[in-house]
This record gives structure tokens, C-alpha cells and sequence, in this order.
């Protein structure tokens, strides 16, 4: 059973930063795509950021652009996502979440805010101050 745990989120004034991080557990290949949506409440989930984890590319939603980064470290199966330059409107729950079928679109995964990814964390909240 592959599950996915974030960690990292928490409350920080516009501004600063943080680090998301997601272990994964419960699969072995190492081709697939992973992600990190966000949702804040009374909106709908959104694609942050999308990374291909066999050849490396990374996408991101263009309000994030040049603010976040999102990195894998296959040795410990975790996910993350450096956030940096934040700001209010980057407040919400932010989940990881794989799509392991061979061949995956993390573009896809993106611009559909998750549609396709098979398995998903339970979040962790962000709370961006002004």
C-alpha cells in the first residue's frame, strides 16, 4: 500500500520561507510522477508544482514560478517543495501526491490540479500572515 506523509507546513509572515517535505512508502519503481497541490478554503485544489521523477523535469503553476522549488531525493523517497518569497495568497493545505503508472504526464498532473494522481497525502497546512 503506498502511502504519502507531508510534514513542514506552519504559520510565517509574508516574506519568509519553508520547506514541505513528503515521504512515500510501499512502492519500488522509480519512474513516476509526483506532486504538491494546494487548496485554501472555500477554493478549489490547485497544481503548485509537478516533477517527472524518472528523468527529472519540473513544472510549475506560474504564480509559484522563481518562488518555489520542487526536488526529490530518490535514496529517502521524499518529496520536497522549498518555498521562499511567500505570501498571503499561498496559504491553504498543501499534499503531495504519485501517479505511478508508467508513462505519466506531470504537466497533466498540474494543469488538471491532480486529475490521474492515484495517491494522496493527508496535507499540511500553510499559513502565510501579512
Amino acid at each position: 500500500q503506498v502511502q504519502l506523509v507531508e510534514s513542514g507546513g506552519g504559520s510565517v509572515q509574508a516574506g519568509g520561507s519553508l520547506r514541505l517535505s513528503c515521504v512515500a512508502s510501499g512502492y519500488t519503481d522509480n519512474s513516476f510522477c509526483m506532486g504538491w497541490f494546494r487548496q485554501a478554503p472555500g477554493k478549489k485544489r490547485q497544481g503548485v508544482a509537478t516533477i517527472d521523477i524518472g528523468d527529472g523535469s519540473t513544472y510549475y503553476a506560474d504564480s509559484v514560478k522563481g518562488r518555489f522549488t520542487i526536488s526529490r531525493d530518490n535514496a529517502k523517497k521524499t518529496l520536497y517543495l522549498e518555498m521562499n518569497s511567500l505570501k498571503p495568497e499561498d496559504t491553504g493545505t498543501y499534499a503531495c501526491a504519485a501517479d505511478l503508472r508508467q508513462g505519466c504526464n506531470p504537466r497533466y498532473g498540474l494543469g488538471t490540479a491532480g486529475a490521474g494522481m492515484d495517491y494522496w497525502g493527508k496535507g499540511t497546512l500553510v499559513t502565510i500572515s501579512s
